[in-house]
């Protein structure tokens, strides 16, 4: 026997008959002796429709009002699974973020959890009972309900995982796992069997939208496998883990972009210590998040700073860095929203050379010209065009070998 932690998400919880689809599934585990602790989305859309619903009623809600509004929607499909697991004869309880209780802390909207409390889940498994948790949702020591912001489902139920010290989590979603990259673009795309959670990291804060960072992270952290799968087929997923000697073989594992970005250019300014951090302490007073950044080389006391930011916040933080602009007497400020970030992941760059300059070659014969470069031990990353962003990836999920057929292992 083994407990298993199963979240599910708003597609598949999308209607009555998705509800009972999963019931199906779980009831499924449950029969194979299992201990099952489910975590559901609102259903498809709901979370949106809520958000509206405060919007219209305020321009300004509070953040206390605003995450009770958003946390019913989640209250609603812990009652309907918990109701058709009890239609098809299992006993089943729903229990929202207060009831666990989910602790966190008091940042409404992007709240972070602080602990779990074991004791009413291990009484209600000991009974046999599959329990319904609320995701995306916990209270905090004044008792208001609090939301754990994007992502929040997908991190409550690893955080359960890591508490209960769960055998597995299982994140069911509308895909059947973790690609070599979108099979939109590139239809031969080949499923991952496993891939580790840094790799898995990479991949998430460069565009793949299967899991968020925050919940990987909590998995990496507390050594929970998680197993990505599809809630519409009975195949296996990818299973996210430590990583071992098999993951190294390949010197790339997948291939991701992201069009969500905007590119700003301070050009001519002076090369002296603390200007940069002038130009960029209101960006971090605002919030706004930098990606990458590049300087280029002096000349004549003087250089080029170059960074990027979220489209989200692009409008902001060029009207930001502008007034700066001319405080620090840089020539001018140069936006680009018009970019797309290419990457590609993979342990094996750590102990396979050529990586990069493959990279750059397949680039070069494709006429794709590279903007900034970004690395890390795992990752390149490349800013260009945004309408190369297809073609790029096409290429390099090509170059690298990463289709259907065998993985290329060996360097250029």
């Amino acid at each position: 026997m083994a407990l298993i932690v199963q979240k599910y998400g708003g597609t598949s919880v999308g209607s009555a008959e998705r509800i009972k689809n999963v019931a199906r599934r779980v009831a499924g585990t449950k029969d194979q002796g299992h201990d099952v602790v489910v975590v559901v989305s609102a259903m498809a859309g709901e979370t949106d429709r809520l958000i509206g619903l405060a919007s219209e009623v305020s321009g300004h809600p509070a953040g206390r009002e605003y995450d009770v509004v958003l946390s019913t929607g989640e209250q609603v499909t812990i009652g309907l699974l918990a109701l058709a697991l009890q239609d098809l004869g299992y006993r089943a309880k729903s229990f929202t973020g207060h009831q666990i209780p989910i602790l966190t802390d008091s940042v409404h909207s992007s709240a972070r959890i602080r602990s779990i409390g074991e004791k009413r889940i291990r009484k209600e498994l000991a009974e046999g009972t599959i329990l319904v948790v609320a995701g995306f949702q916990g209270v905090d020591e004044e008792g208001d309900i609090t939301t754990l912001g994007r992502g929040g489902s997908d991190t409550t139920a690893v955080a359960l995982a890591a508490a209960l010290k769960a055998d597995l989590c299982e994140i069911y979603t509308d895909v059947e796992g973790i690609f070599t990259t979108d099979p939109a673009i590139c239809p031969d795309a080949r499923k991952l069997e496993k891939i580790s959670y840094d790799e898995m990291l990479e991949m998430a804060s460069l565009g793949a939208k299967v899991l968020q960072t925050r919940s990987v992270e909590f998995a990496k952290k507390y050594d929970v496998p998680l197993m990505v799968r599809s809630s519409f087929t009975e195949d296996d997923g990818t299973i996210v883990c430590k990583e071992d000697e098999e993951m190294e073989k390949a010197m790339v594992s997948g291939i991701t972009y992201n069009k969500d970005e905007a590119k700003i250019s301070v050009v001519r300014v002076p090369d002296r210590p603390g200007i940069a951090a002038r130009l960029f302490r209101p960006l971090t007073e605002a919030g706004i998040n930098i990606d990458m950044i590049v300087q280029n080389i002096s000349h004549d006391g003087h250089t080029d700073l170059t960074f990027t930011v979220s489209k989200g916040d692009y409008r902001k933080a060029l009207e930001l860095v502008r007034s700066k602009a001319s405080e620090v007497e840089a020539e001018d400020v140069i936006g680009d929203p018009d970019i797309a970030k290419i990457s590609i992941v993979g342990a094996g760059m750590r102990s396979h050379a050529g990586v990069a300059s493959r990279m750059f070659e397949t680039f070069s014969r494709e006429g794709i010209n590279i903007q900034m470069i970004s690395t890390s031990e795992i990752k390149i990353s490349c800013v260009v065009d945004v309408k190369y962003t297809e073609l790029a990836v096409r290429v390099l999920h090509e170059a690298f070998g990463l289709g259907r057929e065998e993985v290329t292992e060996e360097p250029l």
